[in-house]
């Protein structure tokens, strides 16, 4: 069993996906080719965004949005520790420093909650994780932003194609800032990305800055960098496109279905927000305390690949503890020794779901025989 089946997925698109990269080969244009603006005006239209920027990556992706915000050195960037390290290493590459607020203890994501008293007079953006395919609360960062004058980007990695009170991620803020990692709800055969925004100076900014701050050939009008998405990586997005509706449905009844087969299990299962729905780029679950370790080596035998996302909070980190006293985020340290992602992909079949959830069930049961009382 994969813990991600990209194999099944390439089955399904081969000849698609053949088709569109001939055509990348057959024209030469690897770098900035007629597939990049192709991608970036479906995208754009899938979102409702008004402008979609494709970049190298996801991490690519927040550095430009930082940049093109004018997010500098002495500034503060308020977000999440409970992520992987790209989002602080991007604030901390612009010159900015990352301000952690902790995140909530049945979603994982940033509690909205708890913003508003980390805001000082150098916070220039928030940027909240949508974190394992939910959005957060962005109405409530939205309104908390507006009230201070602030930016917001959304770190969107692993939420594409989830939905908002009926507003698609990315396009929800200032920016928004989605991964094409392979691994990803929609990903690519390399490293890719996208940024979303609906105003123009912002869009023009970003376009700017991935071709190294170039308004026109050799004539530099900003700091930029090397951040185009190549045509290639482009033409295979494009491809997943054809059956990108089909695989959200999928993902959103399989998650469903997890839910229902661990109901008794004995696990901790993530709570969906009643006005949002997730894409489960990884389907993650609460273990009690003190048991993942033996869980993971139970389920290892039993042939069910797992992975944490993540085991230590960004605060706990050797590049970031200077930036935070290590309990200010109770949450995110405890859930940080609790979460354990299983298998999770749009061609995940029924049997091996029930395989995984059968696994677990009997894994979580021996180790809690095993602990004394």
């Amino acid at each position: 069993m994969q813990f991600i089946d990209l194999k099944t997925q390439y089955s399904a698109l081969r000849e698609s996906i053949a088709a569109r990269m001939q055509r990348v080969l057959d024209h030469g244009q690897y770098i900035m080719g007629p597939e990049v603006a192709e991608l970036e005006q479906q995208l754009a239209a899938y979102t409702g965004a008004k402008h979609c920027i494709t970049v190298s990556s996801g991490t690519e992706a927040l550095l430009i949005a930082l940049m093109a915000l004018d997010i500098r050195e002495g500034d503060e960037v308020i977000t999440t520790p409970f992520t992987f390290a790209a989002t602080a290493e991007m604030i901390v590459l612009a010159g900015a420093k990352p301000v952690f607020v902790d995140i909530e203890p049945d979603t994982c994501n940033i509690d909205a909650r708890l913003i508003e008293a980390a805001i000082t007079p150098r916070t220039k953006a928030l940027m909240p994780v949508s974190l394992y395919g939910q959005v957060a609360d962005m109405a409530e960062i939205n309104a908390i932003a507006a009230r201070h004058g602030l930016a917001v980007i959304e770190d969107a990695a692993q939420s594409f194609g989830a939905t908002y009170q009926g507003r698609r991620s990315c396009n929800l803020s200032t920016f928004g800032a989605t991964s094409f990692f392979p691994s990803k709800p929609l990903g690519c055969y390399g490293d890719g990305g996208a940024l979303f925004t609906s105003d123009d100076r912002l869009a023009q900014a970003a376009r700017e800055i991935r071709v190294h701050g170039q308004s026109k050939r050799y004539t530099h009008t900003r700091l930029g960098v090397g951040g185009r998405m190549d045509t290639l990586q482009c033409a295979v997005v494009l491809a997943k496109l054809e059956r990108f509706e089909w695989e959200i449905e999928r993902r959103l009844r399989l998650g469903a279905r997890y839910g229902e087969l661990l109901a008794a299990s004995g696990v901790q299962l993530l709570a969906v927000r009643p006005d949002r729905d997730c894409v489960w780029a990884q389907y993650t679950v609460l273990l009690p305390d003190g048991t993942r370790d033996r869980v993971q080596e139970l389920l290892k035998a039993e042939g069910v690949p797992t992975a944490v996302h993540y085991p230590i909070p960004l605060h706990h980190q050797p590049a970031y503890a200077h930036l935070c006293c290590p309990d200010c985020c109770p949450n995110s340290q405890a859930l940080a020794r609790r979460v354990m992602s299983l298998p999770m992909s749009a061609d995940l079949s029924e049997a091996d779901q029930e395989r995984v959830a059968r696994a677990l069930t009997q894994a979580l049961a021996q180790v809690q025989a095993a602990t004394p009382a």
